[in-house]
């Protein structure tokens, strides 16, 4: 069974009114692909500042983002926090405590990008500043609104395939020489990783499928020459519901396997290939596209048992229900869309691997 969803609620009316000012930090894949489109498409926010010192970058936002204002250094939100309602942090995660507590200070509200914090004293730390200020704070943990992550959370939920004994996630691909950008340069210390990059969203999804963890397992391993940080890992979870997640990460995978197997007692489920939102954004597809997060048919999953194996439709992915949630928690008193204290679980999870797991 899934766990009990949590109430996600910070008390406290809404103080904000649309349109929602808001501020990006950082405009690289996250700020541009991740953010930006979303605030930009909801007519409940007003995208008005983004942050990037990088001339390309900058020069980027303005040609997608023509009625906000580009600056080059985050002090410029600060100093004009009073007019602006909330700002989304899209730079890299050893910079998210630090700037996430100034914000918070300067009476705004925030989104931070997963990793929500490098370590969870850092997280927790901020889920208190925010609740002493009645401020909103959330984490955007996107992957919950993957098309076939909601695909298997409907099969849990109802049941559909019994008890569940083991669930299998991956995240795989091939990047031998990968892009040059803060992810190669930061370590562990840092938030370096592919543990604290993948390992946020698929522990997240276990979590949020069976609950808490009592025990945990895992292999990390540094595969690329001259390597800061883990590019290849396996983490197992024993849920205190019973299952078992297995959990694959790596960026040096010449074959990808399947992106989820959920095996229950009554029957399982398969599906391959990542969720498209993320490559339709990169390739500048509007959220508003009639066909966006739409899976066809030939890259539906499978259900059943062997001999008896069906195409189920992949469930509408939809990353716009974070803002959209968002818009009502600020806006109508709403729940937020994630509550941080469950990042700051996962970090927990992320901290006891490290300390117990050599990289080898």
């Amino acid at each position: 069974m899934a766990a009990p969803a949590p109430s996600d609620r910070i008390e406290g009316d809404a103080s904000a009114s649309a349109p929602i000012r808001t501020a990006i930090v950082g405009f690289g894949v996250s700020g541009r692909v991740f953010h930006a489109p979303f605030v930009a498409a909801n007519p409940e926010f007003s995208l008005d500042l983004i942050v990037t010192a990088d001339r390309d970058r900058a020069a980027e936002a303005v040609r997608l983002h023509p009625g906000a204002s580009v600056v080059s250094t985050v002090d410029e939100v600060f100093g004009r926090a009073d007019q602006l309602d909330l700002v989304v942090l899209g730079s890299p995660p050893g910079t998210h405590a630090d700037l996430a507590s100034r914000a918070l200070d300067a009476g705004l509200d925030v989104v931070v990008d997963k990793p929500f914090t490098v370590t969870s004293v850092e997280g927790r730390a901020l889920v208190a500043q925010a609740e002493r200020l009645g401020r909103r704070l959330t984490v955007f943990q996107n992957r919950r609104w993957d098309g076939d992550f909601l695909t298997v959370r409907r099969l849990v939920e109802s049941d559909a395939l019994g008890e569940v004994r083991r669930f299998e996630s991956r995240f795989e691909w091939w990047k031998p020489e990968p892009r040059a950008s803060w992810k190669t340069a930061a370590t562990v210390a840092d938030g370096g990783g592919i543990l604290y990059d993948l390992g946020t969203h698929l522990i997240d999804q276990a979590i949020t499928l069976f609950g808490p963890v009592v025990e945990t397992y895992a292999e990390l391993a540094v595969r690329r020459f001259g390597g800061l940080a883990d590019d290849d890992a396996f983490v197992a979870l024993r849920h205190e519901s019973g299952t078992t997640s297995h959990l694959w990460m790596s960026s040096l995978a010449p074959q990808f396997g399947p992106r989820f197997h959920v095996l229950g007692s009554d029957g399982g489920y398969t599906s391959h290939g990542l969720d498209g939102q993320e490559a339709a954004l990169a390739a500048g597809t509007s959220p508003d596209d009639p066909g966006f997060g739409v899976t066809q048919p030939e890259h539906w999953g499978v259900v059943g048992v062997d001999g008896a194996l069906e195409p189920l439709p992949t469930e509408r992915g939809d990353y716009g229900a974070f803002y959209r949630t968002l818009a009502d928690a600020m806006l109508r008193g709403g729940p937020l869309p994630v509550d941080p204290a469950a990042p700051v679980a996962v970090l927990e999870l992320i901290e006891r691997i490290h300390a117990e797991t050599p990289l080898r």
